[in-house]
C-alpha cells in the first residue's frame, strides 16, 4: 500500500521538525487518542523486544499486546521498510 502524498508527506516533514519531547506530548495528544498512542508504544516496544531476541509469549505477557500484532510487528521488522530498523540503530546509538 502506497500511503505516499503530499499531505502525508506535510504531517511527517511537521513530526521532523518538533524539537522536544514536550513538543511531542503536546502534538501528538492533540493528535491521536490515548489509546492509538498507546498501542503506537507497546508495538514499538514489541520491536525492541524482538530485536533483542524475545519471544511472542513473553512480550505478549510484559506489553500486553495480542501474539497477532506481534506477529505483524515482526513482519514489518524482518520485511517491512526498514522503518522499524532505522529507528532501532538510532535509540541504541542513543545508549
Amino acid at each position: 500500500m502506497n500511503i505516499k502524498s503530499e499531505r502525508m508527506d506535510r504531517l511527517f516533514e511537521i513530526i521532523l521538525g518538533l524539537e522536544t519531547v514536550e513538543e511531542c506530548y503536546a502534538f501528538f495528544t492533540d493528535l491521536c487518542t490515548i489509546k492509538e498512542l498507546n498501542d503506537m508504544s507497546k508495538r514499538f516496544e514489541a520491536a525492541i523486544k524482538l530485536n533483542e531476541g524475545a519471544n511472542y509469549l513473553d512480550i505478549a505477557a510484559d506489553v500486553g499486546l495480542s501474539t497477532a500484532t506481534i506477529s505483524r510487528v515482526s513482519r514489518s521488522l524482518n520485511y517491512g521498510e526498514g522503518g522499524y530498523q532505522a529507528a532501532l540503530e538510532r535509540l541504541n546509538n542513543k545508549k
